[in-house]
């Protein structure tokens, strides 16, 4: 066996007849199955010893791998009893994507018998991952390795290039695991999608799982982790995003069997944030979400950690690569909360000025996507972005505005929400945040055409309790009405108490400012109790702008 390792198969074959034959007489003697793993160049790289119906594949991390290619290595092994290929080797065939496998088939009595070979498929939309080709004697059999399996690989390129422009991030399968209701599930992949979307990224499909717990490794069942692997290797995906939030073990666990690059739910919320933030504040608020979010992170991230990192002046070897790094991000993270101390300091100077001239400030809050700042533009007249994505607001944004029955006010629009919203984001825009404890009245602003209004309000308002806002006199605004029925918008109005109508239309803007007029007034002359819950009591005023209309 050992000398198997010093035989050169050509380029061109799959394997010769003498190495066959040997590997066939080694496998009668021993009961056991002979595997050897062959690199294109022909060089024997490994020699695997089985039992009578299985073997082994060892760790294949050190060979050829690369997005969307193969692994540069077949596997020529033997089977007793002239045995065809086992549905495990079909599977080791596209889970570790092999260029091929080839099976010998041992005859009870010794010697060579049939052959038996299969391939993966390239970016194939069958159920089928590979194909089997039909059986044959040893001697029968032909086929020029390396011209076929570049071939393959050509076609598994083609099948996977992005559009022609290179405007695609990426190529994603989304994945969401969970044990709550089916529609609240697929609500959180629509919502995942369009995250996923907004970096440019392109889904190539959705894989959901309902199970009674996670899986402590793979998220998804063993059996569905097998499935996703062959999935992500036909549709030519480079990624695998998840909705849940993800330990370390678990995106090692995953990367491992699926070779490509793993993210979680929090993870692409990070990476927004960080492509859209454009001011001092908004780059150290991400930044600083980033590092807290990496730190737990690092010991699961690379074996490289591993190393000692000596030098004049330590005692013994020194730190490891692990505690530098630990350390180093430790330092990052107290340098971005001091600069975070001294702008929150400005600011609050600021708020201090304001209360001195009386001016009440009015600050806009909801889900993200949900209209805020065409809003907060059609009221002030300001040229804030108003792209349909995700997130397109990170940094506070604050106008004079003059009510009519009033005067001056401070009009403030702010980052939107959303649910499970990372809690290291949440604790780096605290700064930003703490605008709105200094707010007199928070209009939340709804998308009144999204499919489940109440989860939007359940988000927004579990977040303002746990900034403890909850007590700030709040109505809510139901937008984008000239999407949906009126009658639709009234039974939204009618059950979620507020006013609906369109941050585009002069008849809705005018109930708004009449809305928000009399809450100030309330607060300046208050003759009951505001409210006793986040949400005031309705006001005649706070009827839908269809009624009006």
């Amino acid at each position: 066996m050992e000398r198997l390792y010093r035989r050169r198969i050509p380029a061109d074959k799959v394997v010769t007849l003498d190495v066959a034959r040997e590997c066939a007489d080694l496998t009668f003697e021993t009961r056991r199955q002979i595997g050897l793993l062959v690199n294109r160049q022909g060089q024997i790289e490994s020699v695997i010893i089985g039992n009578d119906h299985e073997l082994v594949i060892p760790n294949l991390s050190r060979t050829r791998s690369g997005l969307r290619l193969l692994r540069g290595v077949r596997l020529v092994h033997t089977h007793l009893k002239n045995q065809p290929l086992t549905q495990d080797d079909l599977t080791d065939l596209a889970l570790l994507r092999l260029d091929l496998i080839m099976a010998l088939g041992v005859a009870k009595s010794g010697g060579l018998q049939d052959v038996y070979v299969a391939h993966n498929v390239p970016n194939s939309n069958n159920a089928q991952a590979h194909v089997l080709l039909k059986p044959c004697a040893f001697q029968s059999f032909e086929m020029n390795c390396l011209e076929f399996i570049q071939s393959l690989e050509q076609d598994i390129l083609k099948g996977c290039q992005v559009s022609k422009e290179g405007a695609r991030e990426g190529r994603a399968l989304l994945v969401s695991v969970g044990t709550g209701p089916v529609a609240l599930r697929q609500e959180r992949l629509d919502e995942l999608q369009e995250l996923v979307r907004a970096q440019d990224v392109e889904v190539l499909g959705c894989v959901t799982q309902r199970l009674a717990s996670i899986h402590p490794k793979y998220v998804v069942g063993s059996g569905k982790m097998k499935d996703l692997a062959i999935r992500a290797l036909q549709s030519g995906a480079d990624m695998l995003i998840f909705d849940q939030d993800l330990t370390p073990a678990q995106v090692r666990g995953v990367s491992e069997i699926t070779d490509i690059r793993v993210l979680d739910r929090s993870q692409v919320i990070l990476d927004i944030f960080a492509k859209r933030a454009h001011s001092h504040i908004g780059n150290i608020q991400v930044e600083l979400a980033q590092l807290r979010y990496r730190l737990p992170r690092l010991a699961q991230s690379s074996t490289a950690f591993s190393r000692l990192a000596g030098g004049i002046g330590t005692r013994g070897p020194g730190e490891t690569k692990l505690e530098t790094d630990r350390r180093r991000i430790r330092e990052r993270i107290q340098h971005l909360e001091r600069d975070l101390t001294s702008i929150g300091q400005g600011r609050q100077e600021q708020r201090k000025r304001r209360t001195k001239r009386g001016l009440p400030v009015v600050s806009i809050i909801g889900y993200t996507n949900a209209g805020k700042s065409t809003l907060f533009n059609a009221l002030t007249d300001s040229q804030v972005s108003v792209k349909d994505r995700v997130f397109e607001t990170l940094d506070t944004i604050s106008r004079s505005w003059r009510l009519s029955s009033l005067g001056d006010v401070i009009l403030t629009d702010t980052v939107g929400f959303i649910r499970d919203l990372p809690k290291d984001l949440v604790a780096a825009f605290h700064t930003t945040l703490q605008e709105l404890q200094e707010a007199d009245v928070l209009v939340q602003v709804i998308d009144a055409h999204t499919q489940n209004p109440e989860q939007h309000i359940a988000a927004v308002e579990h977040i303002l309790t746990e900034l403890g806002l909850q007590d700030i006199p709040c109505f809510r605004f139901f937008n984008k009405g000239d999407l949906i029925e009126s009658e639709d918008m009234q039974r939204l109005c009618q059950r979620f108490g507020g006013i609906g109508g369109s941050a585009l239309d002069k008849t809705s803007l005018q109930v708004i400012q009449q809305e928000i007029g009399h809450l100030l007034k309330t607060l300046r002359n208050p003759v009951r109790p505001l409210h006793e819950s986040h949400s005031l009591p309705m006001s005649e005023s706070m009827i839908s702008v269809h009624d009006v209309v």
